[in-house]
């Protein structure tokens, strides 16, 4: 169940935000087989200026497509399944016309305990949820 944050900046379309999102969301479940229902991912754009996005020394300018992606998610993945992600997570932008310099990934692991999905319980400590394999 990765909760995934994506920012851009602003002057895309709906249906691009939508494209963009979806892509995003098939990689994770092609790469993690999470269920197709586990989709959580908030949308932000910015305007101009709001995004600092330099190379870090790797040698290339990125554009103001760049796509800024965070998943959370739980522990457990090799660093093999993570790449493989990334690059799946590429590859599909790629599809929708991004650029691979523009697409720029944070990775951030938990424990099962740091989730709850309302009521103020965390529904994988209660049993509500069942833990999702890795």
């Amino acid at each position: 169940m990765p909760l995934v944050r994506i920012d851009v900046n602003a002057g895309r379309t709906p249906a691009e935000l939508q494209q963009l999102s979806r892509g995003i969301h098939d990689a994770i479940r092609a790469e993690y087989g999470i269920p197709q229902h586990d989709y959580f991912h908030i949308l932000t754009e910015h305007p101009a200026g709001q995004i600092v996005a330099q190379d870090a020394g790797l040698g290339f300018e990125r554009t103001n497509e760049i796509v800024m992606i965070q998943i959370f998610t739980q522990g457990g993945r090799s660093q093999d399944a993570k790449q493989s992600l990334f690059a799946a997570v590429a590859a599909k932008l790629g599809e929708l016309g991004i650029a691979g310099e523009n697409v720029f990934i944070g990775y951030v692991e938990n424990t099962a305990s740091d989730w709850s999905f309302g009521f103020g319980r965390a529904q994988y400590v209660t049993g509500e949820l069942a833990v999702p394999r890795k």
